[in-house]
């Protein structure tokens, strides 16, 4: 427990920033669900939004925004794994 009024005023504060990064992360996560469910291009816009804001808040770091993004640009267009065949002639 916090002794001195600066401890106890900083663990307030800890503690309100962190039911907003909870809540930012959780709202991502859910964003994320539903675009993976979907696969609807608005919903995958909304959660590459939402990790853009994350990070820009510094609630998650920018290569997990990244990875996340580039999973999500996966449901959008995925690669062609075969090549075209060609014909003799």
């Amino acid at each position: 427990m916090p002794v001195t009024k600066t401890a106890k005023r900083a663990l307030r504060s800890s503690k309100k920033k962190a039911l907003v990064n909870f809540d930012i992360k959780k709202k991502l996560e859910i964003a994320i669900r539903d675009a993976k469910k979907s696969k609807s291009l608005e919903e995958i816009k909304k959660a590459i939004s939402l990790s853009d804001r994350a990070v820009k808040k510094n609630v998650i770091h920018k290569n997990k925004s990244s990875r996340i993004k580039k999973n999500l640009t996966k449901l959008i267009s995925p690669k062609k794994t075969q090549s075209p065949k060609k014909t003799k002639k």
